[in-house]
């Protein structure tokens, strides 16, 4: 090989043809190897790549660069933070998309009852009440931020 990878040239060895840090850790992203390094250790970070398939390898070197780079710039919580963030992001969804098959439900209820008119123009779904059941059944211990949105008024006719 003309140039070493990042491991070889941070433990300065010459790079063997067979180096198993070389594909993973190229010598123009020296960076990358030494927040692995500081976190995992390079003797441990070559035992877990040697433990894997070979068709496996270049994804658990991102990965344990992703939760590396994760620890270094929260070392409390690392990566659980992202993925705490990712799963509240997820679950807001989740309400919010049952808060509107809800109102999607009423309306067709209310277009159903009678002529094919929505009935009681000035009813509104009690959005709030349905989303507080909706955030209290979590059970995640993470606060919905943002507020129910307001009810869709149904259009008047003229």
């Amino acid at each position: 090989m003309n140039s070493r990878c990042a491991a070889c040239r941070h433990l300065r060895k010459r790079c063997p043809m067979d180096c198993i840090f070389s594909l993973y850790f190229p010598s123009n992203d020296p960076q990358r190897f030494d927040t692995m390094r500081i976190i995992y250790g390079t003797s441990n970070i070559a035992k877990m790549l040697e433990r894997l398939p070979q068709h496996s390898r270049a994804e658990a070197a991102n990965s344990m660069y992703f939760e590396a780079h994760c620890r270094l710039a929260d070392p409390v919580y690392g990566c659980v933070k992202t993925i705490s963030l990712l799963q509240q992001q997820i679950d807001h969804a989740h309400s919010q998309l049952a808060i509107i098959q809800a109102e999607i439900a009423f309306y067709k209820a209310q277009i159903h009852g009678g002529n094919n008119q929505i009935q009681n123009a000035d009813h509104r779904l009690p959005v709030s009440s349905f989303y507080n059941y909706l955030a209290a059944d979590q059970g995640n211990g993470f606060p919905h931020p943002t507020p129910p949105p307001p009810s869709i008024q149904p259009p008047r006719s003229m």
